[in-house]
């Protein structure tokens, strides 16, 4: 039996009093990362006056990307940046006024962690520092998509606003635009919220949680643990602020605890607007769709101009991305979709229903410890109600080894598992027909790529190369 977590206990007193209070101060920056996060939090503690130490396992040459990034930055002061890569040293943690931590990064057990005076985040800093009403979105499906249509729909409108957070864009590269006038949207992953717990920052004027199914299970054990730090979303909200939860039994747990005034979407929807047809496909798609126009609704836009403007949203990278068509000799086309953030199971199995047609699946990965029963069952036991896949073909990974003996055991034929991309579309070059041809892995990526936003990079690329 797993052992269930509980939640960290760590240091809660914030290192600065003010903005201004960070000048002269050491701050270690745990974890610089290649997709942006570390990076900001050195700009920006560089640019406020502060002594920075990064400090991350991965190696400079890892690392160089960002490391380039940085030292061509003329605006920066790098006398006050120091790096330590490759490893961690007690002393940087001991002797930090404060350590900005990587939501990745456990603090259960983590020695480095338990020395350190101070930790926050960057999203703890910019909420803790800034006053802008904040449009909060969590869930296990559809958030990023989510934050992505309020962020268009609010923009198109005439906000000036902006967006980020587990989204990989981190706030503070615009801490200094925003005022009090600003809507920020920001995705928060599990992880994120729970970086917040006990702070009392996160007071969002609109909150909304998607589709909650099981994830991250290998980090959390069970569910309840999960969903726990997804209820901090809503924890400091008032009756002036917004929930905005689903119908089904986790909505009405989320509702009877909020004491924000609570909106529904789904079969309990208390508002809703007839968008029409969309650019990106796909019901869940729709539902993103929905629940950004409610908070639209919410910030005033009249719904005539909400319906045309989601109309023309046009989605977002690695979620269902139409990116490239290619015609063979026999004139048939196949159009190719890019679904490579799918990390679930049920995000998989959505891909497969999205397009109202069979398509051509090509899944597989790593396995995070979830159930695969929702592909496995779209896959080999549909219902009268499901569309059946046209195709299959599957790229090496531990959860494609649990999903060829169900395949197996079904009867379905696939292709593979492929240690690579390039024999598996090559091979798929000499069968193609008129198809619709999506990357959805239902899995991770460890191992083959360095991340989801890699592997469909990755993808893309090849895709362009061969077709």
């Amino acid at each position: 039996m797993e052992k269930k977590m509980t939640p960290h206990v760590y240091p809660r007193q914030c290192a600065f009093k003010s903005v201004e209070d960070i000048k002269g101060k050491k701050v270690t920056i745990m974890g610089l990362g290649l997709n942006g996060g570390g990076e900001a939090a050195v700009r920006f503690f560089l640019k406020k006056g502060a002594y920075v130490t990064v400090t991350d396992m991965k190696t400079e040459k890892q690392l160089k990307a960002t490391i380039d990034k940085l030292s061509s930055d003329e605006s920066l002061d790098l006398s006050r940046l120091t790096y330590r890569l490759g490893e961690h040293k007690i002393e940087d943690f001991e002797n930090a006024d404060c350590v900005i931590k990587n939501p990745g990064v456990k603090f259960e057990g983590n020695k480095y962690l338990a020395a350190a005076r101070a930790i926050e985040t960057d999203l703890s800093i910019f909420l803790r520092f800034t006053d802008c009403p904040i449009i909060a979105v969590t869930g296990s499906k559809g958030k990023s998509s989510t934050v992505s249509a309020i962020y268009y729909g609010l923009s198109q409108a005439g906000y000036t606003t902006f967006l980020g957070g587990n989204i990989t864009v981190s706030p503070l590269t615009f801490f200094d635009e925003v005022n009090n006038d600003t809507p920020v949207v920001i995705e928060f992953s599990s992880w994120q919220l729970a970086d917040l717990r006990g702070r009392g920052v996160l007071r969002p004027h609109i909150a909304v949680i998607t589709k909650i199914v099981p994830d991250h299970q290998n980090w959390y054990g069970d569910m309840e643990s999960y969903v726990a730090d997804k209820r901090l979303i809503y924890a400091d909200q008032t009756k002036g602020d917004y929930s905005i939860f689903d119908s089904d039994d986790w909505g009405d747990r989320f509702a009877n605890e909020t004491k924000a005034t609570v909106l529904r979407y789904g079969s309990k929807a208390t508002w809703s607007i007839e968008l029409g047809e969309l650019l990106v496909p796909g019901v869940h798609m729709k539902t993103n769709a929905q629940n950004a126009a409610t908070v639209m609704h919410l910030m005033g836009i009249p719904d005539e101009r909400i319906k045309e403007i989601l109309q023309r949203w046009p989605g977002i990278d690695h979620r269902l991305q139409y990116f490239h068509s290619w015609k063979n000799d026999a004139g048939t086309t196949v159009k190719f979709y890019n679904d490579s953030c799918a990390t679930v199971p049920e995000a998989a199995a959505a891909a497969t229903q999205a397009f109202g047609k069979p398509v051509i699946l090509m899944t597989g990965g790593t396995e995070k410890g979830l159930e695969l029963t929702p592909l496995i069952k779209t896959l080999t036991a549909p219902d009268a109600d499901t569309i059946k896949v046209k195709d299959i073909y599957l790229l090496a990974g531990t959860a494609t080894d649990k999903l060829v003996p169900e395949l197996d055991k079904a009867g379905i034929k696939y292709h593979g598992p492929y240690n690579g991309l390039e024999p598996l579309l090559k091979e798929y070059k000499e069968n193609a027909g008129e198809d619709v041809f999506v990357f959805s892995p239902g899995a991770t990526s460890f191992g083959m790529f360095s991340n989801e936003f890699d592997r469909g990079n990755k993808y893309m690329a090849a895709v362009k190369e061969i077709f």
